[in-house]
């Protein structure tokens, strides 16, 4: 089932045009509503009167996550905050939180993107979803809440933790789909295995986002839970779970284009880059109201891909977040990426995929430690088969790394199991 087929199966052209006429409307509300956007735009040397068409959007300046910290909490609204019925924040744990007001037409707006990703993974009226995201000024636990009751579906507002619960009321109520981060569905599974409930589970779908995971975790996840994984996108400065999403073929993540419009930049210059190439991931709202944000930089690195997929969408899909620009350690003049170590991970058999990198300088040396968890079938006290372990890992890591790091291996079940995003490194260098 196609939630929107009036726009999910658009031509390009006509596309487009939407595009264009929507993009000339956010211009104009945030050039006469917003002051430090207006003052942004004077600066560049842009009026609205300069945009006729989405091309045009490269005249415009770039947002960032600094200017909403700037702004901090109501300098980039676009409406008055009586209009304002919702607000949604981050975690603000290195520094103030970002803040994000939404109109009721901007929550209206999400839901159904959020339930054109929900139908395209196969659910409606007949599921029961347990939407295991955190709920409060995080936007995973309300975003998919709204999505799953504009589908009409069985919604279980369980939010994050309370492992113990979570099972109960997965078995009793029997849902069929589970929304929550990708770390913490991998501590379910293996507390339902545990508690050997896993076999009378009725789950089928899961619904993961809000931290990147890779193709390893992924089928490590269906196969601990029984169920079809997919990728639902998001982020707390555009608008939470719903902005872009998997289909059946899982060939890359369709954008909701006539929602948000995404481009690819690169990274140090910002200048445009062309199509299919990988690089930085920048959206502009094209129907917020409450706080439209224009070219905004996410940080995210990922391609667009603009080929019709298999499953009659033509909406622009991208490609799985690689990791994000600002997440990315230089390690020896190396890039390294977490996502690039839990691939490893999900793919040597003797090892769970939680691990820990600390970075570190030690005599203007970079150091690189890596702590992973082995499985219990593994683990020994044996001296020499810990070495080999050790020895395995690294060279795998540095395989593709290109950087051997130094491995330090943890009992089975005694590293921390994240409720929400998983935390997977630390650049010590930075607090010096």
């Amino acid at each position: 089932m196609i939630w929107n087929p009036s726009v999910e199966c658009m031509d390009r052209e006509s596309m487009r045009k939407l595009q264009s006429e929507r993009l000339r409307k956010v211009v104009e509300r945030v050039y006469n509503n917003c002051e430090p956007y207006r003052k942004r735009m004077e600066e560049a040397g842009v009026t609205p009167e300069d945009i006729n068409s989405i091309d045009d959007i490269v005249k415009l300046p770039f947002t960032s996550k600094k200017d909403l910290r700037d702004y901090y909490p109501f300098g980039l609204l676009s409406a008055p905050k009586e209009e304002i019925i919702r607000i949604h924040a981050s975690s603000g744990t290195t520094g103030k939180p970002i803040v994000v007001g939404y109109t009721k037409n901007d929550i209206a707006n999400w839901n159904e993107a959020g339930a054109r990703c929900l139908s395209a993974f196969g659910l409606g009226k007949q599921d029961v979803i347990q939407v295991a995201y955190g709920y409060g000024l995080f936007t995973g636990g309300l975003g998919a809440h709204g999505a799953c009751e504009t589908i009409g579906a069985i919604t279980i507002p369980i939010s994050a933790g309370n492992t113990e619960k979570q099972m109960l009321m997965m078995h009793d109520l029997q849902a069929t789909a589970l929304a929550c981060t990708p770390s913490y569905a991998l501590y379910l599974a293996e507390s339902l295995e545990k508690s050997g409930l896993k076999d009378k589970m009725n789950l089928k779908v899961g619904i993961f986002g809000a931290e990147p995971w890779t193709e390893q975790m992924r089928k490590e996840i269906e196969t601990k839970l029984g169920i079809k994984a997919y990728d639902i996108y998001g982020l707390t400065e555009i608008s939470g779970p719903g902005v872009g999403h998997e289909c059946e073929c899982q060939c890359g993540t369709h954008i909701c284009e006539d929602l948000f419009f995404p481009e690819i930049i690169d990274p140090e210059t910002g200048e445009r880059l062309p199509d299919g190439s990988v690089g930085e991931l920048v959206f502009t709202t094209l129907t917020k109201e409450g706080m439209p944000l224009i070219r905004f930089r996410t940080r995210d690195l990922t391609r667009l891909i603009y080929d019709k997929c298999e499953c009659g969408r033509t909406s622009v899909r991208m490609e799985k977040i690689m990791g994000r620009s600002d997440d990315m350690l230089i390690i020896r003049g190396v890039n390294v990426f977490p996502s690039q170590v839990e691939a490893v991970l999900c793919e040597v058999e003797e090892f769970e995929p939680h691990f820990f990198i600390t970075v570190d300088r030690v005599n203007n040396t970079d150091t690189f430690d890596i702590k992973v968890e082995v499985k219990e079938q593994y683990y020994t006290d044996e001296i020499s088969g810990m070495v080999k372990l050790q020895k395995k890992l690294a060279a795998r890591l540095q395989s593709v790394i290109g950087l051997q790091p130094n491995i330090i291996l943890a009992e089975p079940r005694s590293m921390e199991r994240s409720q929400g995003k998983a935390k997977r490194a630390l650049d010590k260098r930075k607090l010096q």
